[in-house]
C-alpha cells in the first residue's frame, strides 16, 4: 500500500547546503520524497512511500533520513497535529461544521493537546471518533498514516521527559 507522509527537521549548519542535502537524501533511498527547505534551517520531507503498513513506511522513511542527515532532528511527522479547520479539510465538511460537531459532542469529542487561541488535536484521535458514529467514509490509508505519525510524535515526546518526572505522573494522567 502506499502511504503519504511528512517528516519535518531542524538541520545542523552543516547540513543547510541544498545540493549537499539533496545528494544526501538520494543516496540514503529517499528519492520517493518532495523536498521543502521554506525557513534556513529546516527541512521538510513529504514521502510517498510503499510499505506493508503506515508504520513500516515512517519508521523506514525516519531511518533513511537518520542515515543521510545523522545531526538532524525530528521536529514531527505529519500529519498528526491539526486544528479543526485541517480536519474539515480532511474530512470534506466546512469548519463550522465540525466546530459544531465539537460542541455538540462535547463529553465525548476527543479532547485536545493544547487549548488556547487555536486548539490542537491529534488527526488520528479525530478521525477514529469519526469513524466510530459511522456517519464520514474515511480513506483507511489517512487513518493509518495518522496513527502511525502520532504515535511516532507522542514517542518522541516522551523521550524528552525526565524519567522522574514520568514517574511521579504516571498514575495521575489518563
Amino acid at each position: 500500500m502506499e502511504y503519504v507522509f511528512t517528516l519535518r527537521y531542524q538541520l545542523p549548519v552543516e547540513l543547510c547546503d541544498p545540493a549537499e542535502l539533496m545528494e544526501r537524501l538520494g543516496a540514503a533511498g529517499c528519492d520517493d520524497a518532495l523536498v521543502g527547505m521554506g525557513l534556513p534551517g529546516r527541512v521538510a520531507l513529504e514521502f510517498t512511500r510503499e510499505a506493508a503498513s503506515a508504520q513500516v513506511a515512517l519508521v523506514s522513511a525516519l531511518s533513511d533520513v537518520r542515515r543521510a542527515l545523522p545531526g538532524a532532528t525530528l521536529i514531527e511527522a505529519v500529519p498528526d497535529f491539526v486544528g479543526l479547520s485541517d480536519v474539515a479539510d480532511v474530512v470534506g465538511v466546512s469548519r463550522q461544521n465540525m466546530r459544531k460537531l465539537m460542541l455538540t459532542h462535547a463529553a465525548n469529542f476527543p479532547a485536545p493537546v493544547h487549548c488556547g487561541t487555536t486548539s490542537i488535536w491529534h488527526l488520528a484521535e479525530v478521525l477514529a471518533w469519526l469513524q466510530d458514529k459511522g456517519s464520514y467514509e474515511l480513506k483507511a490509508e489517512l487513518r493509518e498514516t495518522a496513527a502511525a505519525a502520532m504515535q511516532i510524535n507522542l514517542a518522541k515526546a516522551a523521550r524528552q521527559a525526565l524519567p522522574r518526572v514520568q514517574q511521579q505522573v504516571s498514575g495521575l494522567i489518563a
